[in-house]
């Protein structure tokens, strides 16, 4: 079997288990945030949702899939045992979606066999995997095999936010330097485009917005051309959901702001507005500062 149609059996899987959960609810979200809430790509969102469809699990009214049945066992695969690194890039990805789905929370215990049989890995895996991400300080072990998650004060934040702001400041230059013919900006100018559709109906369609955003951000530190660069938002995105998202009371009207933030950055740099961009970016990354840190204040 293909290492791609190993990934669509496990996602088709997972994406199975999600509905039967109730996870994932009627109608679907869109497949930018189906790709963004299972780390894959829209290609593989696709070959998901075709197959649910085809199963009979999905149906489909115009562009929006809808659920029509609950899934049962024939709909899925068979238990797949990947090779190890192909493993340990799958836990990676399903690590970080437990904590974007407030699946893991700050304060949360749970054993290295707990997560190895929910996501058919090798607990060997597991344990490399959180083993490396204790540089992060978001997770300290309690006994041999048993983990919790930890809470992160003002400083975290503030250290966290200072490096995201150095990295996004770099790369926004470096955007507005890039050659006219390069395809990003197409790029820039189809991600405006969208968020101004969004804004008409984003009162209704506000939790979809984490997709929008981060394809923005994603799109600016490409302009950087180094893969660090990612890295750093992949874990920058992590650690922002595993705290920013504990009360969702104002989501909406933040949420709300940041399109309007990110319409305000899109704009300049598209108009090749050198210190328009910066300004709106810094003023963007300012909100974002103090919405974590309200919240961190709320919860400490």
């Amino acid at each position: 079997m293909s290492r791609s149609q190993n990934l669509r059996q496990n996602v088709i899987n997972q994406m199975l288990e999600g509905i039967a959960k109730r996870h994932i609810r009627s109608p679907l979200p869109p497949q930018a945030a189906l790709a963004e809430m299972f780390n894959i790509s829209r290609t593989t969102v696709r070959h998901t949702l075709q197959h649910l469809h085809e199963r009979g699990v999905l149906g489909k009214v115009e562009d929006t899939y809808v659920i029509v049945r609950d899934p049962g066992e024939e709909d899925g695969f068979s238990a797949l045992t990947p090779p190890i690194d192909q493993q340990a890039l799958q836990f990676e990805q399903t690590f970080f979606n437990l904590i974007n789905q407030r699946q893991l929370m700050p304060g949360d215990s749970f054993s290295e066999l707990q997560l190895a049989q929910q996501v058919k890995a090798s607990p060997v895996v597991v344990r490399e995997f959180l083993l490396r991400f204790m540089r992060y300080d978001l997770l300290e072990p309690t006994k041999r095999g048993h983990w919790r998650m930890k809470k992160f004060d003002q400083q975290y934040a503030e250290n966290l936010f200072e490096l995201r702001e150095m990295l996004e400041t770099h790369a926004l230059t470096r955007f507005l330097n890039l050659p006219s013919q390069d395809e990003r900006w197409i790029q820039a100018r189809d991600l405006l485009d969208r968020h101004r559709a969004m804004r008409d109906t984003i009162a209704s369609n506000y939790r979809h917005f984490a997709a929008l955003d981060k394809e923005m951000h994603t799109l600016i530190l490409s302009a950087a051309n180094n893969p660090f660069f990612n890295q750093s938002l992949e874990i920058i995105s992590v650690i922002f959901h595993s705290h920013y998202q504990w009360d969702e009371a104002d989501l909406k009207q933040r949420n709300i702001v940041a399109l309007e933030e990110h319409m305000a950055i899109l704009t300049a740099l598209i108009s090749r507005q050198d210190v328009e961009a910066l300004c709106a970016l810094h003023s963007h990354l300012g909100t974002a500062k103090s919405s974590m840190i309200r919240c961190i204040r709320q919860y400490n």
